[in-house]
C-alpha cells in the first residue's frame, strides 16, 4: 500500500507538473521551453501509472483521480499560494475516500 501511494503521488507530481508547464507557456508567456520540460514530466506520469499493482489499467487510472485532486489542491495552496476553501477541502476528501474505495475495495474475482 505504500509504494502505491508512492507512486500515485509520484504520478500526479509528474501530471500536474506537466500540465502547469504547459500552462505557464501559453498563459503566463513563458519560454517555449517550458512545453518541452512539460512533455517530459507527462511522459513521466504515464510511465508511473503503469507502475500502479491493479488488476486492470481502468482501476488504477479511476482511483488516480481522487488522488489527482488532492494533488491538484496541494498544488493550488503550495505552488500558486491560493487557499483552498472549505468546499475544495471538503471535495477532495469525498475523492479520496472514492480513490480508495476503487482501489482497496474487496473484489469477487
Amino acid at each position: 500500500m505504500l509504494k502505491t501511494a508512492a507512486v500515485y503521488a509520484l504520478a500526479a507530481l509528474a501530471e500536474i507538473g506537466g500540465c502547469f508547464a504547459f500552462w505557464a507557456w501559453l498563459r503566463l508567456g513563458k519560454s517555449p521551453m517550458w512545453a518541452g520540460t512539460g512533455t517530459l514530466s507527462l511522459i513521466a506520469f504515464a510511465l508511473l501509472l503503469t507502475r500502479i499493482d491493479a488488476s486492470v489499467a481502468g482501476r488504477a487510472y479511476a482511483a488516480y483521480g481522487g488522488i489527482y485532486i488532492i494533488a491538484s489542491i496541494a498544488w493550488m495552496r503550495l505552488v500558486e499560494n491560493a487557499r483552498p476553501d472549505r468546499w475544495d477541502l471538503i471535495g477532495g476528501a469525498l475523492c479520496l475516500i472514492g480513490a480508495g474505495i476503487i482501489l482497496f475495495g474487496p473484489r469477487a474475482n
